[in-house]
């Protein structure tokens, strides 16, 4: 049996489930998530959480239990609690700041980057080398992380760039003399 697939998600009071075949919608106090999830899986309600079955023990079933679960889980967190990336600039010059609600880069380039952001997701820039991506889906988060990260990935040399903040940046010795 799946470990992650096996464990029920608890639902708060806070937050209501509708479950549909094919289709898992979860309302909360910081938005609504909707989800498409496989018809095989049997994903039912009953008395403050959800469980997910998988109809047979085949590899495919098997692989989707745990997923079903997870990305369910991930919606209900997202719904009360929110999810945040955090990333940092290193490198003399390099800043970011808020243009609105656009996220303004100046990364070494001739002119400043302008990052808009995606639906649900907003930029928190608490100082000029650190930038908070917030939202409340998941993968919508990470992914604007990720393209925000791609502006000016870390170079191995100097370590300048754009990085998460618990990344770990392999550095390389230059040439000798």
């Amino acid at each position: 049996m799946s470990r992650i697939g096996k464990q029920p998600i608890e639902v708060p009071s806070s937050v209501s489930v509708a479950i549909s075949p094919g289709r898992v919608q979860v309302n909360g106090p910081l938005g609504e998530l909707s989800q498409t999830v496989p018809v095989r899986m049997k994903v039912e309600q009953g008395d403050g959480a959800i469980t997910v079955e998988r109809p047979t023990e085949r590899g495919d079933d098997r692989a989707l239990h745990g997923l079903t679960r997870s990305l369910i889980a991930n919606m209900v967190e997202g719904v009360t609690k929110g999810f945040e990336k955090h990333l940092e600039i290193q490198g003399v010059g390099y800043r970011a700041q808020l243009k609105g609600t656009d996220l303004e880069l100046a990364v070494g380039y001739s002119h400043p980057i302008l990052v808009k952001p995606r639906m649900g997701i907003s930029f928190d820039v608490p100082t000029p080398t650190q930038i908070v991506v917030k939202g409340i889906d998941k993968q919508m988060v990470g992914q604007t992380a990720a393209e925000i990260r791609k502006v000016r990935p870390p170079e191995p040399y100097k370590g300048k760039g754009i990085r998460y903040v618990d990344e770990q940046v392999r550095r390389k010795v230059g040439k000798r003399a």
